[in-house]
Order: structure tokens, then sequence, then C-alpha cells
């Protein structure tokens, strides 16, 4: 790092350290104020009229400003670790930012790097899941991250033990790329037998961590760790979890984001497909059998070129299948309409509807209208 991205990561981090001073209230002031260098020309009264900060943490601010040359001192030590570790520092504000960060709530202010990040993870996909994977969990979690893998999109996961590890592995092994996006800081590799996957990960991709270098892996962090996973992604696969799992954290922020869920059905005995089952039944997930499910779903996403490569299976339909699929147009239509056109009952339009849905050939949209995709 330079001397310049030195003291704006120190200016940032001594805001951010002030207990009170959020992101929200951080991204406020610097929208108001143009930098973290105008912050820091700025003074009491200037604070005070932004009206952002209550009374206390203005004189919090303002006093860090006045006192920076003496605060800088207590950041030297871990200056001086980043640089021995070869970590990059990038800020909300910096270029290479990832762009789909900026659009999530509360997006990360300050990200730690290590590996390097490429144009190629705009087109990415999270795979999550249980630590305490099944058999099928793991066959199935290794069969979707190498196919996609090798589809050029950018497996993203945090490096926990189950899922995660094989979706890390399987897109190694398929010279794709991952990320990796933890809990701790990149010091402090949790767990601890994954210091082997996460070289190899820094290798093949990037582990990001938004927690300073000695932050342990506390439980409070995880969620944190997985709105990132969830933003950074077009889209995130649930491959097996309890039903307060945390990749069900995962599946949440990806909805609050307004990216694409999918689901791998499971054993309805099974407690690590629960959670799996119940965003399916619930929660809109979209049910996938196979990589091409979500690749089709994302084709309007991803760049024209990896859509091309995607091969579109030859599906059979019955001839009231048919009869309903050939009324649908790229524009979306309500049941009545369909049922109308295809001279089909309601109920019997619905059942055709929802077996075309699960064949991949038609989305549902709110209020009961469907389109082909």
């Amino acid at each position: 790092m330079n001397s310049i991205k030195i003291d704006n990561f120190i200016k940032i981090r001594s805001i951010l350290d002030i207990e009170g001073i959020g992101i929200i209230k951080l991204l406020r002031l610097i929208e108001v104020f143009g930098s973290i260098d105008n912050l820091f020309n700025s003074d009491n009264v200037k604070l005070r009229l932004t009206e952002i900060l209550n009374s206390d943490l203005t004189n919090k601010v303002t006093n860090t400003i006045h006192n920076f040359d003496s605060i800088k001192v207590k950041y030297k030590r871990e200056i001086e670790n980043l640089i021995k570790l070869n970590v990059e520092v990038i800020t909300y504000w910096d270029e290479n930012y990832p762009q789909q960060l900026k659009n999530i709530f509360y997006p990360p202010i300050i990200l730690y790097v290590l590996g390097n990040l490429s144009e190629k993870d705009e087109q990415s996909i999270s795979i999550v899941g249980t630590r305490r994977n099944t058999d099928y969990g793991k066959s199935i979690t290794n069969y979707f991250s190498s196919e996609l893998a090798k589809q050029n999109i950018t497996i993203v996961s945090g490096m926990a033990r189950g899922i995660d590890s094989v979706a890390h592995k399987a897109a190694i092994k398929a010279n794709g790329r991952t990320i990796a996006i933890i809990g701790s800081g990149l010091d402090n590799i949790y767990p601890p037998e994954n210091k082997t996957l996460f070289e190899n990960i820094i290798e093949n991709g990037v582990v990001i961590s938004e927690f300073p270098l000695g932050t342990k892996p506390d439980a409070q962090n995880f969620p944190k760790r997985n709105r990132i996973i969830a933003g950074f992604s077009l889209g995130t696969l649930v491959v097996e979890t309890r039903e307060n799992g945390g990749a069900m954290q995962t599946a949440k922020f990806a909805f609050d984001q307004n990216k694409d869920v999918f689901a791998i059905p499971g054993n309805i005995t099974s407690e690590q497909s629960k959670g799996t089952n119940i965003l399916i039944q619930r929660n809109g997930a979209k049910l996938v059998f196979e990589p091409n499910d979500i690749l089709l779903e994302l084709e309007l996403k991803l760049n024209p070129i990896i859509a091309k490569t995607i091969h579109k299976p030859t599906i059979d339909l019955s001839l009231f299948e048919q009869k309903t699929y050939s009324v649908l147009e790229d524009l979306p239509k309500q049941i009545d309409k369909i049922a109308i056109d295809s001279k089909l009952s309601i109920s019997d339009t619905l059942v055709n509807l929802l077996t075309l849905e699960f064949k991949g050939l038609i989305q549902q949209l709110p209020g009961k209208q469907f389109k082909k995709i």
C-alpha cells in the first residue's frame, strides 16, 4: 500500500472504530462531504450541520479528526502485518471495489483480500449448506460446483466445514475460480484444518474478509459474513441445511437482496434437507435438479458468450403440457387467460403449468401469471 492509501485506510478505520458509528452513518457522512479527506478537513460546526450524528458522536468524530496524528500510531502494527501478509485493502470508494456489493444494504466498508479479484467474478454463484452434510449432499455439491465452474461461473462460499469446503474443492479441481468469504481475520484460518484449502483458494481465486487482522471466528461474525456471500453472487444455491442453519440466513439475505435462491430437494425424513425443502415449499426458492437449471434461470443476467455454451435439453411433454405451453408467450399471461386459450379447465391448466415450471420451461410470477423462459 502506498502512503496515501494507508492514510485513507486509517482515517476510515478510525471513524468506524468509534462506538455508535456504523456503516450507514459513515456512508452518509462521505456522501455529504464528498471524500474521507474532506470529512477530516471539517470541524464540529460542519458536522453538526449535517444532522447525521448526535452531539456525543459529533464530539467523538471531531476529537478523532483533531488527534489523528497520534491515533495513527495505534494502527502501525496492523499496517505492518497487512504488508507482511500481502493483504490488499479495498474500501467502498476504491475503483476495484466489487460493484455487486455496492447494491446491498449494509455493504462492507473495508474488504481485506488475499488473491486477485477478476471481472469474471461478477458472474458467480454461491453454494452453501450444512457443516454436517450427508454423502448425498457431498455428491450433489461436487456435481453442481464442478459443472458451474466449467462454465466459467465463479463459486462463492464461506470455507466452513461441510458443503462450503466441498464446493470450493470441486471448483478448484475443475480448474475454475472460487471465492471464500470468511468470518474472521485473514490471519485466523477457520476451521484450522482448512489451511491447505485456504492456500489453494488464494491460488485459484480470492479469500475475502471484512474483519481486521486478529479477529477471531466468533459466532456473531457469521451472519455478517453470510450477507456478503449472498451479495457477491448472482444467486445462491442451498444444498443441505437444517431448518435453522446458517445457510438459511444466507438464503434470507439473498431474498432480501432480490437475488435468485435455488435449493436441492432432499429426503423429507432427513434433518439436513429440512431447510431446503422448506425453502422450496414456503419461501419460493427454485427447485433445481441439475446445473443447467441454474444457468438457464440466470441466462439473461450472464454474459451472452456464456449463455451460448449452455446446453438446453430436449424435454418430452405430454399432449396437454404441449397445449398449455403453446399458448404461453415471453410476456406474462394470467392463468385464466391461459386456460381460455388452451381450452382446458383452470385446475388442469394449473397442473400443467406447475409441471412445465418443474421442467424449467416457464416461470411463475406474482398474481398467478406465467411466461416462457
